[in-house]
């Protein structure tokens, strides 16, 4: 028994049981990330089928702390057809481009702002619509609101002076644009603002958003009980030799 318990294995313990916490705590956040991901194609799926709702009320309760991710709303835009713009880095369908990002001036509330996503071009395009701080002609825009995603470490810096932006950051891009105030979401058009300029596509929600988070999770866990699996029958050959 004395020479068996001096072989015990210390050290690869040590190294199983860090490796399990591991492999345990990832397979427990994706399903926490699973739960979220429930929740929010809840919100897509009832959203796809409600009516837009007035966006000057939906600031009115943005300013109030309710939580607007992912409300269609109406909202018009005096001259957003012709309004100046920041160009953000986007891919779509697995094409690359830029979407087309602006103010839109809002009268009363909290906010005096807001900023539209009207849409994608391709790099192919050149082009651009053409900007007259003049032209104020409303545009009635329906879209989605929502709540910018934070850059990661891959993401390169954004560089106003350039006009290259790669991470939507409001307060960044409303400075750019001259806008005041503006509201901390990004309104995300689902009509055009350039209706006869085809090539400015509009960005509605995408109609299928992947949920494997169950799929990682049982990984995870098959991973975790593979290693005890392993770790047991090499316990088992040493008591055993």
């Amino acid at each position: 028994m004395t020479k068996r318990a001096g072989r015990f294995p210390i050290g690869l313990t040590i190294a199983v049981g860090i490796s399990l916490v591991i492999l345990l705590s990832l397979g427990a956040w994706q399903l926490q990330r699973l739960h979220w991901k429930q929740d929010v194609l809840a919100r897509v799926a009832a959203l796809q089928a409600a009516p837009a709702q007035p966006g000057l009320a939906a600031l009115e309760r943005m300013g109030a702390g309710a939580d607007l991710d992912f409300t269609r709303v109406q909202l018009e835009c005096p001259g957003l057809a012709a309004a100046p713009f920041v160009e953000l880095f986007s891919v779509r369908e697995g094409n690359a481009g830029v979407r087309l990002v602006s103010a839109c001036r809002v009268a009363g509330g909290r906010y005096r702002s807001v900023l539209v996503d009207r849409g994608f071009i391709l790099d192919t395009v050149s082009a651009r619509p053409a900007v007259n701080v003049s032209d104020l002609r409303a545009v009635d825009v329906v879209g989605v609101l929502r709540r910018p995603e934070a850059g990661n470490l891959f993401s390169p810096a954004n560089d106003p002076a350039a006009n290259r932006w790669y991470v939507r950051d409001v307060p960044a891009m409303a400075k750019a644009l001259q806008a005041d105030a503006p509201a901390p979401f990004v309104l995300m058009a689902e009509t055009s603002s350039n209706p006869g300029w085809a090539a400015l596509v509009p960005a509605p929600l995408p109609a299928d958003i992947p949920n494997r988070h169950l799929e990682y999770a049982v990984t995870w866990f098959g991973l975790a009980a593979a290693l005890v699996g392993v770790y047991a029958a090499m316990l088992w050959r040493r008591w055993k030799s």
